[in-house]
């Protein structure tokens, strides 16, 4: 199995870009991004009892800002909004799945 590998990344008016060695093109709507965050934070986490607890997530006006995104290692991006938010990170193979 080949590892997925990002070429390029860059905020596109409201769109997050991706571009991938293998030639695909990927615009993932920022808000769709925000919304799709998988920290625990975002999503939840389990608690000692194995069911996910997720708290309530809520929204301002700056939420679905990107204002910078670092790469960590050769597999995943962090992203910075706008709003102070950045405990999200998210896998190449899971932007490709969003995608």
């Amino acid at each position: 199995m080949n590892p997925i590998v990002l070429s390029n990344h860059a905020v596109i008016g409201l769109e997050f870009a991706l571009a991938w060695a293998d030639g695909v093109e990927d615009y993932l709507p920022l808000e769709m991004l925000r919304r799709a965050c998988p920290c625990a934070a975002c999503q939840g986490e389990p608690d000692a009892m194995g069911r996910v607890v997720k708290p309530p997530t809520t929204y301002g006006p700056r939420s679905f800002e990107l204002v910078s995104v670092e790469t960590i290692g050769g597999y995943a991006l962090r992203p910075f909004w706008a709003d102070g938010h950045q405990t999200g990170m998210f896998s190449y193979d899971y932007l490709r799945k969003l995608g």
